[in-house]
Formats: C-alpha cells, structure tokens, sequence
C-alpha cells in the first residue's frame, strides 16, 4: 500500500461521543477496513478534524488517546480523541453541542513527534511524564501502548488538573493502574482543590517540581521524560529537569496552549525583505512559485497546492514542518521543532518567511 499523502483527509464517522467532564468529550471514529491501514499510528501522534466555516473551512488538531496498534497486527479499526471547550473556541464548541454518533467528520491522517515508540524502548525501560490538563491525551496512549507491548517497562505519570472534576480521563488512568500496579506510578497535583490524600494543592512550577520529581523516582536513571500541556508547565518542568542534570535529549515537549509566553525561536533571525520564490515538495511532486511580500512560505504552496499540510498555522501544532533544502528563511514563532529538528534543518512553513530570493523547502522528508 502506498504511503498516506501528508494533508489528506478521509470521511471519518463518530462512533460515540463521551462526557469526560463539564467541558470536554471524548470522540471515538470508526475507522474503514480500507483506511486502517493509512490511519496506523504511533503513540502520541495526533489527528487534524476540519469543518466548512463562513469564508472558509476551520481545523483543529487533536491528540490520539488510545493505544496505538501493534506493529505486527491489524492497523485500528476506532481511534478516540479528546476534546476540550475552549472558550470562544469554533471547533470545540461543535463538538460540544453539535457532533452526535453516526456524524461525518472530516479527518486527516496521523501526524506528530511526540511519540514513543515501543520497539525501540531499551530493556527495562523507565519513562515519565508531567502533564497538565489536556495534555494526558496523548500520554495516555504512550503510556498505554508501552505498558502493554513492554512487560518490563515503567511508566511514571505526574498530572496536574484544577480539581477533580475537571480532570479528564480519569477512569483510564485508573484503569491503568488497575492492570500494571507494579509498573505503573500515579501522582496526582489539583492546583485549585485540596485532596482528601496525596500532595498538598497548588501549581506544579519550576521550584516545586525539582524538589518533588527525585523524592518520585531516580531522575538520572529515566530513560525518557514527555512533557504535555500548557507552555508554563511545559517550560518549567523542562528548566527543573535542567536543573536535575537531565540532558535536553531526553526530554520530548508538545505545548497544548501558548497563552501570553514570549515565542521561543530556534531558526535563522535574519531580516530581509519577506519575499521571493519557494520551491516544495510534497509527495513526491515538486513546484515553483512566488512568496508574496509578508506571506508564508505555507500560504505561497497553499495558493498552488491545497493539500499542503497544515492544522494550527500558529508554529503550535507542527503539521506543517518542512525540510529546509536551500536557502534561508526568518521563523516567526515556534513552539513545535526541539531544538535538534531545527539545528538539523528543519522549519515550520506557517512560521517560514524566505530571507533569500530562493528557498526550497521538502514536505516528504
């Protein structure tokens, strides 16, 4: 079978739609004997669902929550995701009040590098992660995926939620530890509810998680930390981590929301004038054509190729990360790429402005 093209997307059709809390559900598509194939995913990968809008269409790009499939069996036959209401947000409203069982939903195939592949996982692997709210969804599936392929992997899990009820997945994690008590570790902050046993409240910050994650586990011996949410608790567990003498390599980031943060930028700076001609590949064709001034190098190939990949066009998501050929290119804002991606020469085309009258960027790669 040949490979999924990038930005495709497939008629995908709701199977259930759970009440997780006051304000998220949790989607399950049922996925075609055909397509289950192309809709094969790793854990932690996440899905782009896009909906007809006035003046145009909008996207939104949702973590996979379920265990990824076996890499010798069948490709899965349902993938679930988890939705949040974000206020004012088009999408997540939909699917609030709107999205029903039996629903079409327009679905791209599987993207994403917040993975954890299994396989590849030393012996006696120990993982962990530190999440904040919606950030379990992808982790869930890593840690569900690795603990059942792994018989002798551990997982640690630290979530931070604002109180009980508003803490998503609450069952599967609980269920999780249900099956792997030995090798599964739960840890639990609310930041704005007192419990009944365990931590005391409060926001899981820089100060507060170098003193709490040695007193978990032996932070040097962590084969790999993931780390999920919004860029405040991502950016202080990464500084903590730091702080323990965990290497930057061993730390994987997805950044869920961005709030008012200053925009890390991990690409060239240079300022000349945003315009120019980009040439791109994708799927194995390839085109030429002119970046208007102040435009994208992803609007230009959007102009020419709709199936360009793209979700968020916020540099979040990373959708649309592209392999630098020639030239060079100013990055507006990235909170995608870790820094080995950029360094080795990859950027995010919804954030690429060319710098040089040329630049030829690579989809496929």
């Amino acid at each position: 079978m040949a490979a999924p093209r990038h930005g495709a997307f497939h008629p995908l059709t709701v199977a259930e739609v759970d009440r997780l809390t006051d304000d998220s559900v949790a989607l399950t598509l049922r996925v075609p004997q055909e397509l289950r194939e192309v809709y094969r995913h790793a854990p932690g990968q996440h899905l782009t669902l896009r909906r007809a809008a006035a003046g145009g269409e909008v996207r939104r790009t949702y973590s996979i929550c379920s265990a990824a499939p076996a890499a010798d069996g069948p490709g899965p036959a349902a993938l679930r995701v988890g939705v949040r209401l974000v206020e004012g947000g088009e999408f997540s409203t939909f699917a609030h009040k709107e999205i029903a069982a039996g629903d079409v939903l327009e679905v791209m195939v599987p993207a994403g590098r917040f993975v954890l592949d299994p396989a590849t996982a030393p012996a006696g692997a120990h993982y962990a992660a530190v999440v904040g709210g919606s950030g379990i969804t992808p982790v869930l599936s890593i840690a569900a995926s690795l603990l059942a392929a792994r018989p002798d992997a551990r997982f640690c899990l630290v979530r931070s939620d604002r109180t009980a009820e508003s803490t998503m997945f609450l069952e599967e994690v609980a269920d999780l530890k249900d099956r792997y008590p030995a090798r599964f570790q739960l840890v639990t902050v609310l930041s704005r509810e007192e419990q009944e046993a365990g931590l005391p409240s409060g926001r899981l910050d820089e100060e507060r998680l170098a003193a709490l994650l040695p007193a978990l586990l032996p932070v040097a011996e962590v084969t790999g930390w993931f780390l999920c949410g919004p860029y405040g608790l991502v950016q202080g567990a990464e500084r903590a981590l730091g702080a323990l003498g965990v290497a930057r390599s061993r730390v994987h980031e997805e950044i869920f929301h961005v709030e008012d943060a200053a925009a890390p930028v991990r690409a060239a700076t240079a300022t000349a004038p945003s315009h120019g001609r980009v040439t791109a590949r994708l799927d194995g064709r390839s085109g030429t054509w002119p970046v208007r001034d102040g435009e994208s190098l992803l609007d230009a190939v959007l102009r020419n190729r709709a199936d360009a990949p793209y979700a968020c066009k916020g540099g979040v998501c990373g959708t649309c990360r592209a392999f630098l050929v020639t030239g060079e290119v100013r990055m507006e804002r990235n909170f995608a790429l870790e820094t080995e991606e950029t360094e080795a020469g990859f950027v995010l085309a919804c954030q690429s402005h060319p710098v040089t009258e040329e630049v030829e960027i690579d989809f496929d790669r």
